[in-house]
C-alpha cells in the first residue's frame, strides 16, 4: 500500500505542527477523514482545545470538542506520524526583514523525530527557496536521513482566511507541489481527502512558494494605491469612499478600499519577497513603495485626529480619546501585527493616552505583545474623540445613542468621530453636527 492509501485506511497518521489560526482548521479538519496528531509547543494552547476551547475562533468550540485530533506538547509523539504539515507562521524582524525562527524551529522539532519514509509539506509563507535551501538541511542534520531517499518535501502553501467563515481550507482551491512526481502525487491526493474545491498541482516547490507571497503582494499594492488616493483626495476636500462607489460602477474596476494593513499575511509577506530579490540584486520598486505607503498609514491618521481635534476646538495634549477595535482586522481575536498600535504610539507623541475597547480581540495576546490593557465599552465615556479603528460587526450595528453617549455632553461641533473603516453613514454623522473624518 502506498502512503497515501495508508493514511485513507487509517494505518498511518498525519501530523500538524503548529495550531494557530492556519493550523488548527487544518488539523480539524483532516481529523475527519484520518489518525491527526495536533502539535504545538504552547502546553496553555493545547489545554484550551483538549477541554474543547477553540481560542482562534476559527473553528467553533464545539468543533474542537468533537473532532477526533489528538492533542499534544510532546514532539516524540510526531515519531507515529508519516505525513506532516508545518503550519507555524513566519513574521519579519524589526528591520523589516525575514523571521524564519518559528520555520526552523519547528523543522528542527520535525527533524528530531523523523523516521523514514515520511513527507513534510510545509505550509508557512515564505521566499522561493526557503524549504530546500534551509529547511531541508535541517531536517536531514536532525534526522541523520537523507532528502530524496529516506523522506521527502513538498510546499501547499496556506489560504486560510482568519475570521473568514465563507473561505475555508474545503472550498479553496489547494495549490500542491512536492519534490518529484511520487511526492506531487502523494501530496496532492492526501489533501484531496478534505479540499474539496480540487487541487493545483505546481511544477516546482519554488512555483509554489512564490505563488503565496504574490498573492498577498497584489493585495497590499492595491491597497497602497487606494491609500495613497485617499491622501490625494483628502486634500482636495473629495470623499475617497464615494469616488470608489462611483468607479466601482464599471466592470473592470478592482474594488479595493483605503485602510490599515496588518496581520500576519499582507503587512509581512511583500518583505520576504524584496528580501529575496535584494539577495540575487533587485532592488524592488513597486512592491517597497506600496509597503512604504502602508506603513505610515497609522501616522497619517493620527495626524488628521489631531487636525480635527484642534478644529473642534479640543486642547490636544490629554484629550480624551477613545479606540473602538485593536485586532489587524473585522471578527477576529488576533491582534498580532495589528496596525491600530500604530495609532496608539502616535497619540502617545501628542501627550493622548487613548482608552481602547475591543470585545472580540484576545486580550491576554494584546498586554503580552503590547502592554496593552482594554477597557469595557461602557467606560468609553466623556470622551472628546472616538476611533472606529476595526469594523467589527458589533460596531457596525452601534445606534445613534450609543455613539453619543461615549461623548463629554457638549455640542457636537466640540466632538470628533474618526471612522476609519467608513462603517458609519458620512451625511448622516455631518448633519449630526459631528467632526467627522474617514479614509
Amino acid at each position: 500500500m502506498s502512503l497515501y492509501e495508508k493514511i485513507a485506511a487509517g494505518e498511518e497518521k498525519i501530523s500538524l505542527i503548529g495550531l494557530g489560526y492556519v493550523g488548527l482548521p487544518i488539523a480539524v479538519a483532516f481529523a475527519k477523514k484520518a489518525k491527526v496528531i495536533g502539535f504545538d509547543i504552547n502546553d496553555q494552547k493545547i489545554n484550551l482545545y483538549r477541554k474543547g476551547v477553540d481560542l482562534t475562533k476559527e473553528v467553533g468550540d464545539a468543533e474542537i470538542r468533537n473532532c477526533t485530533v489528538d492533542f499534544t506538547s510532546d514532539e516524540k509523539r510526531l515519531r507515529e506520524a508519516k505525513f506532516h504539515i508545518v503550519a507555524v507562521p513566519t513574521p519579519i524582524k524589526a528591520d523589516k526583514t525575514p523571521d524564519l525562527f518559528p520555520v526552523e524551529s519547528a523543522s528542527h522539532i520535525v527533524g528530531r523525530n523523523l523516521t523514514k519514509g515520511s513527507i513534510i509539506v510545509y505550509e508557512s509563507t515564505v521566499y522561493p527557496g526557503v524549504t530546500e535551501d534551509i529547511c531541508v538541511p535541517i531536517l536531514e542534520l536532525e534526522s541523520g536521513l537523507k532528502c530524496g531517499i529516506d523522506f521527502k518535501v513538498g510546499y501547499s502553501p496556506e489560504r486560510i482566511n482568519p475570521g473568514d467563515q465563507k473561505h475555508r481550507l474545503e472550498n479553496i482551491i489547494k495549490v500542491v507541489s512536492g519534490m518529484d512526481d511520487e511526492s506531487l502525487d502523494t501530496i496532492a491526493r492526501v489533501y484531496e481527502l478534505v479540499v474539496e474545491a480540487g487541487i493545483h498541482r505546481t511544477e516546482s516547490i519554488k512555483v509554489a512558494e512564490a505563488a503565496k507571497v504574490i498573492e498577498n503582494c497584489q493585495r497590499d499594492i492595491n491597497i497602497a494605491f487606494m491609500n495613497e488616493l485617499a491622501i490625494i483626495f483628502n486634500r482636495m476636500g473629495i470623499d475617497t469612499r464615494s469616488v470608489l462607489e462611483a468607479a466601482g460602477t464599471k466592470w473592470n474596476f478592482l474594488k479595493f478600499v483605503p485602510g490599515l494593513v496588518g496581520g500576519h499575511c499582507i503587512g509581512v509577506d511583500p518583505y520576504y519577497l524584496t528580501y529575496k530579490a535584494e539577495q540575487i540584486g533587485y532592488h524592488s520598486q513597486v512592491i517597497l513603495s506600496g509597503r512604504r505607503i502602508n506603513d505610515d498609514m497609522g501616522k497619517y491618521v493620527t495626524e488628521n485626529i489631531i487636525k480635527n481635534l484642534s478644529k473642534a476646538d479640543i486642547p490636544i495634549k490629554n484629550a480624551r480619546v477613545g479606540i473602538l477595535g485593536f485586532t489587524f482586522k473585522e471578527d477576529c481575536p488576533d491582534t498580532r501585527n495589528t496596525r491600530v498600535i500604530d495609532i496608539v504610539n502616535e497619540l502617545g507623541e501628542y501627550g493622548i493616552k487613548p482608552l481602547i475597547a475591543d470585545p472580540v480581540a484576545d486580550a491576554s495576546e494584546a498586554h503580552h505583545e503590547y502592554g496593552i490593557r482594554f477597557v469595557n465599552m461602557d467606560e468609553l465615556r466623556e470622551l472628546d474623540a472616538l476611533v472606529i479603528a476595526v469594523a467589527h460587526s458589533e460596531f457596525s450595528d452601534m445606534s445613534k445613542t450609543t455613539i453619543e453617549k461615549m461623548f463629554k455632553p457638549v455640542s457636537n461641533q466640540h466632538k470628533v468621530l474618526v471612522d476609519i473603516k467608513g462603517i458609519l453613514n458620512k451625511q448622516e454623522a455631518e448633519e449630526l453636527g459631528y467632526n467627522y473624518w474617514r479614509l
